[in-house]
């Protein structure tokens, strides 16, 4: 397990660590709740690099399907793959997609020989100073609060939005309604590490948004879809807003989400930002 890298065991864990930005201070903490599922397959993560002499904070939430493998791989890995790359300093967003279509084949080596078929979802993101880099596959979600309002910055992968339906169906894949929109009947999301029978169809790619945080920048949620479930963006992001706590933060809005009878895994991270 890497430094600052923690797994999930099957009941809420709070933890609060700072880190730095240009302008000052800001802290993170996050929550994990089985909810009414039997296992627990969401993971979070936090590490900073001063490598350079700069300052990151990374972040994410791994969203487990059909086993907890996936998003333990992914979980451990994929920081390191974004670090150690060249382009961590001079073109990040070109880092991030490669560090993620990299772990992603990295993870289908790994278990090829264990016949595992289990995939994740993925949000994280990279703090840089003024600077804020979100990247996702999959129904995690990334929301900044700014000013109040809940900015999304992050895109649902869904199969029956109208350009991944036409991607699957381009490459040979089906989309059928079986209780939720499917890839093949099985998969509700389109985009994803992991999957091996239907990596033809559900990719690695991620959608990645910059943003330059400004001083009404009050802090980033990042949560799995066992949240966003039940719960508006700017549901969210009010609930908690006068929370100056990030770990009490992430638990209030992980327990409510529980209380308001999400079915699935639960977790968050809040990052807050201190001018």
């Amino acid at each position: 397990m890497s430094p600052g890298a923690c797994a999930a065991t099957g009941s809420s864990q709070c933890h609060i660590v700072p880190f730095c930005r240009e302008d000052g201070k800001g802290s993170y903490g996050f929550s994990l709740l089985r909810g009414k599922r039997t296992s627990m397959e969401d993971f979070h993560a936090a590490q900073k690099d001063p490598r350079t002499g700069q300052l990151y904070g990374l972040f994410g939430i791994f969203d487990g399907h059909g086993g907890p493998h996936a998003a333990d791989y992914v979980r451990s890995n994929l920081f390191i793959n974004m670090m150690q790359s060249n382009k961590f300093v001079s073109d990040l967003p070109a880092c991030v997609a490669e560090a993620y279509e990299t772990t992603d084949n990295q993870y289908l080596r790994h278990e090829s020989s264990n016949g595992r078929e289990d995939g994740c979802t993925a949000v994280t993101a990279v703090v840089a100073g003024q600077r804020l880099l979100v990247a996702n596959v999959g129904d995690s979600r990334a929301v900044l609060c700014r000013g109040g309002k809940a900015i999304a910055l992050s895109v649902d992968h869904k199969p029956n939005v109208k350009e991944e339906r036409s991607r699957i169906e381009s490459a040979g894949g089906v989309v059928v309604w079986a209780g939720t929109w499917r890839v093949g009947g099985v998969l509700a999301v389109s985009r994803a590490f992991g999957d091996r029978p239907l990596k033809r169809y559900v990719i690695p790619t991620p959608s990645v948004a910059e943003e330059s945080l400004t001083g009404e920048d009050e802090f980033l949620m990042l949560a799995s879809d066992g949240l966003w479930d039940v719960m508006t963006n700017q549901e969210a992001v009010t609930l908690i807003r006068d929370i100056s706590d990030a770990e009490q933060a992430a638990k209030r809005v992980t327990e409510e989400a529980y209380q308001r009878g999400s079915n699935d895994n639960i977790s968050c991270v809040v990052v807050r930002f201190k001018g």
